[in-house]
């Protein structure tokens, strides 16, 4: 598998360029703002093309150049129905000071969805690009929030990737203060749909560095059992 990733933007959003080899379809996974010419740089270095556009979720950070991306490589958008209005709307859920870098950055910006978008729910298999993509729901950061993981061939070291948006960052957590965003859910979301991936996964954040659950198991304090004393089915 080859995995090509940048930070992007003012907020130094991680851009994946996820492909099985060179000179093969790929994917992008949250082509974010400013992410455009990092993303055809990688794409003509490598000779790529572009089929498929993953968005953890629907925050301006993430999405700002989704509809670019798809209109420049004829490209399929995938995002969980609870945070596909954001596409059009970001700004929905974020706060004051995103508006306002916003409007200082880039007055002019208008969004709309791409011409193709498809939603996945929770349990959710996309094959695309002759790789797969397994959707895990986990709200808390945004009502849509949705970690894709991806099964990774190597020396059996790396049980698969997890490209975990804003939900799991290496020592930390995604935010919930913003509009949308519930504590109570970012909470059930670690204990159900974080903790039991297996130490070995390789998780993909959408800010920082790149980590693994076994990493985050033992020093993350959000992960810590006197963070998540509930337990949720």
């Amino acid at each position: 598998m080859l995995i090509a990733s940048f930070p992007a933007g003012p907020w130094q959003t991680n851009c994946y360029v996820v492909a099985t080899a060179s000179g093969s379809e790929c994917v992008i996974v949250d082509p974010g703002m400013e992410a455009l010419a990092g993303i055809h740089e990688v794409v003509d270095e490598q000779r790529l093309k572009p089929v498929a556009v993953m968005v953890t979720h629907g925050h301006l950070d993430h999405m700002f150049s989704v509809t670019p991306v798809c209109s420049s490589y004829t490209t399929t958008c995938w995002i969980h129905p609870d945070d596909r209005l954001l596409l059009a709307d970001p700004l929905r859920r974020m706060g004051p000071e995103a508006a306002a870098m916003l409007q200082q950055l880039s007055p002019t910006t208008t969004f709309v969805e791409p011409d193709d978008v498809q939603e996945l729910t929770d349990g959710a298999t996309v094959e695309v690009a002759g790789l797969s993509f397994g959707a895990i729901h986990a709200p808390g950061h945004t009502p849509g929030s949705v970690m894709f993981r991806s099964p990774y061939d190597n020396d059996g070291s790396v049980d698969s990737v997890v490209f975990s948006g804003d939900v799991l960052f290496a020592g930390s957590i995604g935010r919930t203060d913003l509009p949308g965003g519930d504590h109570n859910d970012m909470l059930r979301s670690l204990q159900t749909k974080v903790l039991p991936l297996p130490d070995s996964v390789v998780v993909m954040p959408g800010h920082g560095p790149l980590t693994t659950i076994g990493q985050e198991r033992a020093a993350n304090p959000y992960l810590d059992e006197q963070y998540l004393p509930r337990s949720y089915s």
